[in-house]
């Protein structure tokens, strides 16, 4: 535990120091005016700032940078240790968020939303011939996200399903195919301190299967996304990016923590329009805890690795 912690500052640390340093170079970038949610990249058009917007395009709420059930795309390479899994691992996530309506606010990104989120986060082990899926989670919630100024909120509903995939069943060292699936209650809450942002809350689980999974969950992170980049022309603008995330679950007699840090640069258009460009990143990522796989809850697994992360 003491060296995943170690481990986690280390990488936030070197991400700040960076930045800073960046933003020295590049004053003007720096001051910019912008708001949060376009400086992370939730897409709000300028013609959908103000007023009731039906079937709206982006979110007043960021997503989470570390979080390993982040509503966005991604594709990882992980290499680490974890029982009865595999030790070179493809991580893929395939999710999206479709706004329903949005009640603007006064300034630009705040508000209130209703959408429909949804993913599929799947697991392949690239050391077997034909890489074989060895688990996957579904997830569809319905997150009511809220702005106002620096302080944002997440309440979300949602259900997960978790199958072990066929190939892997197939072996003769599989572990036992848990019936696994739940419905969950999320409260976020985050605030907004310069480049830096904080968010807590956590999961309550109304409805689980097997009984054995926890009965809540706490949540708590912090991100660093500077304003300033290094602009290059109009090809593009790639700016750092960090973050750290910890879960926190009590199913018996013992806490166990789940810790997951990102850190590395987000690449967007090199000068923004009307329309928000969409944007992709690069990161290095650290997990270390219980599994964030389904299948695999009960399991504690270390996991090291680079991955592209894409912008909903």
């Amino acid at each position: 535990m003491k060296s995943s912690t170690n481990a986690l500052i280390a990488a936030l640390t070197t991400v700040v120091a960076a930045s800073g340093s960046l933003a020295a170079q590049f004053p003007s970038a720096a001051n910019q005016p912008m708001s949060r949610p376009a400086r992370c990249g939730t897409g709000i058009p300028d013609a959908e700032a103000r007023g009731y917007v039906p079937l709206p395009r982006g979110d007043v709420f960021c997503p989470l940078i570390a979080d390993p059930k982040s509503t966005t795309s991604f594709v990882s390479y992980l290499r680490g240790d974890a029982e009865d899994f595999a030790s070179d691992v493809a991580s893929v996530g395939i999710a999206d968020l479709f706004g329903m309506f949005r009640v603007a606010g006064s300034a630009p990104g705040d508000g209130v939303q209703l959408s429909i989120m949804g993913g599929v986060f799947a697991q392949f082990d690239i050391n077997s011939p034909s890489y074989d899926l060895i688990n996957a989670d579904y997830v569809l919630g319905l997150p009511l996200t809220i702005r106002s100024g620096s302080f944002s909120a997440r309440f979300r509903v949602y259900h997960q399903s978790s199958h072990l995939g066929d190939e892997f069943v197939l072996r003769s060292n599989h572990p036992t195919r848990e019936n696994l699936s739940f419905e969950a209650a999320e409260a976020l809450v985050s605030e907004d301190l310069g480049p830096l942002r904080v968010y807590g809350g956590g999961e309550y689980y109304i409805a689980r299967e097997p009984n054995d999974l926890p009965q809540q969950l706490g949540h708590a992170g912090a991100e660093l996304r500077p304003p300033g980049g290094l602009r290059f022309g109009s090809v593009g603008t790639a700016r750092l990016i960090a973050g750290g995330d910890v879960k926190v679950v009590k199913p018996d007699t013992k806490w166990r923590y789940g810790i997951s840090a990102r850190a590395g640069f987000e690449v967007g258009r090199g000068r923004e329009g009307p329309e928000p460009s969409r944007r992709w990143s690069l990161m290095y990522e650290f997990y270390d805890g219980p599994s964030p796989y389904g299948q695999f809850f009960n399991s504690d697994v270390r996991l090291i690795g680079v991955g592209f992360h894409f912008t909903p």
